[in-house]
């Protein structure tokens, strides 16, 4: 029977070939679509459930003052409390992106334990002002090394910017961005005070850790009240729901793409079903005959949905070994950091084996419904 399944599904090689290439096509745009957004969501996913970020209630974008911070370490509830800047920049082009971030060297890791940092790099980045961290990603990227010095061009802290590289971090997870630029926030707090006396002592969030998950909607709202009507009101809220924020601005944008990359499924069960469809149709005499010498229904349902399915676990297993060069084309036609993290989710994987077989099966469906109902008489008489 399985010869005859290959057979049938060989008949028409030019037909069957465009079909699983359809398939196989549809498969890589279904993996690339579900990517894309499962990246996007990948910062929620590994955020802490005992952090929280403080910023200015009325908008990320507007700093609070530094001296918030002990006042925010004598809330009860809290462990220790750590913050960090947005400094912007540009490094060789404005091309090249990824995050450049002045942040509390004393307490940064602590509250960031995610960010795996040999201790002798940690202390040496805890020693010199204007010391800085990378991570890995930029390491293999620009080939920094130990002792490097990085010059920036600033944008939103004008001027030109020296630093020494003195660490490397690695994600302790792979969803986890590897591609951070860190550098000491009293670096760049101590330059402001000449260049720009207005703008020093202001921070851009805290990061705060607490004693209790269970506990951080509480915290979150004595932080908040202690400086409700002040001059930098703030809004506490989980790191989750932080980056939940950010990737609010694109929801319509991630839900369009989430919604096409299933909408694929559909059309690749449009093509195979019309394939299966058009050949159930010119073997109409071919299963009457067959009928009519003794096959039963279930060995003609097994030979239509063999095909089927045979024809739909080519084009997938084709996609799938497509899926993983594509993804890295892809991904080194954006620019530089564009995608911090980019991978293929064990789950995109099993969601397109998933639909290449209820593919094969759903497409099966009208054609054997078609042949077991023919009368022989009447599929003897056929002529298409």
């Amino acid at each position: 029977m399985f010869r005859i399944v290959i057979k049938n599904a060989l008949r028409h090689v030019l037909r069957s070939s465009l079909t699983i290439l359809g398939i196989a096509i549809a498969v890589i745009a279904f993996c690339l679509l579900r990517t894309v957004v499962t990246v996007w969501y990948s910062g929620i996913e590994v955020s802490a459930a005992n952090r929280l970020i403080t910023r200015q209630a009325v908008s990320f974008i507007f700093p609070l003052p530094y001296a918030y911070r002990d006042q925010i370490g004598r809330v009860d509830g809290v462990e220790q409390v750590s913050f960090a800047n947005w400094f912007g920049g540009t490094y060789i082009d404005k091309k090249q992106f990824f995050a450049r971030l002045a942040v509390d060297h004393e307490t940064f890791f602590d509250v960031y334990p995610e960010f795996l940092i040999s201790p002798e790099e940690l202390q040496a980045f805890k020693r010199e002002r204007n010391a800085c961290v990378v991570g890995e990603d930029l390491v293999k990227r620009y080939g920094f090394k130990i002792g490097d010095i990085i010059q920036i061009e600033g944008d939103i802290f004008p001027g030109q910017w020296q630093f020494v590289v003195r660490g490397v971090y690695k994600p302790r997870e792979p969803a986890i961005d590897p591609s951070n630029f860190l550098f000491r926030w009293d670096y760049l707090d101590e330059r402001l005070r000449q260049d720009s006396p207005t703008r020093a002592g202001y921070v851009g969030w805290y990061i705060v850790k607490t004693k209790d998950a269970a506990a951080t909607a509480q915290v979150s709202q004595n932080i908040d009240n202690l400086f409700a009507n002040s001059r930098a009101e703030t809004k506490t809220e989980t790191e989750r729901q932080f980056q939940q924020g950010f990737i609010a601005a694109f929801s319509a944008v991630i839900d369009a793409m989430n919604f096409i990359s299933f909408v694929i499924i559909g059309i690749i069960m449009l093509v195979l079903g019309n394939t299966m469809i058009m050949s159930s149709r010119e073997r109409t005499r071919e299963y009457a005959v067959l009928k009519t010498i003794g096959f039963s229904g279930r060995q003609l349902l097994i030979m239509i949905a063999g095909e089927s399915l045979l024809i739909a676990a080519l084009g997938g297993l084709l996609g799938l070994l497509a899926t993983f060069p594509s993804i890295t084309f892809f991904q080194a036609l954006m620019p530089k950091g564009f995608f911090p993290v980019f991978f293929i989710e064990p789950i995109t994987i099993v969601l397109a084996v998933t639909a290449a077989i209820l593919v094969g099966v759903v497409a099966a469906i009208f054609p054997v419904h078609r042949t077991l109902r023919t009368k022989i008489v009447e599929g003897l008489r056929f002529i298409g």
